[in-house]
């Protein structure tokens, strides 16, 4: 357990970042299961929307460090295929 006033302080800041980035990436979890739920489906305007949504969402996370910006490029290729297939 933390022992000093800032180790304390930190200890505070880590829970919190922990639960915003955890519900950011959960955010990017269920973007990417529209994407391949539409992608099954014959409704091509709402996969082509849905996927925009999701580069645009792993852009910004991939900018702030939430996710490694190999995994967005490799998400990016994906839901690219998924337009253009």
């Amino acid at each position: 357990m933390a022992n000093t006033k800032s180790a304390i302080k930190n200890h505070r800041k880590t829970v919190t970042r922990t639960l915003h980035n955890k519900t950011r990436r959960s955010r990017l979890k269920t973007l990417a299961k529209k994407v391949r739920n539409l992608a099954q489906g014959d409704d091509k305007e709402a996969l082509k929307a849905a996927a925009i949504e999701l580069v645009s969402a792993m852009d910004r996370a991939a900018k702030t460090n939430l996710v490694h910006a190999n995994k967005a490029s490799r998400v990016k290729a994906s839901c690219a295929k998924y337009i253009v297939g």
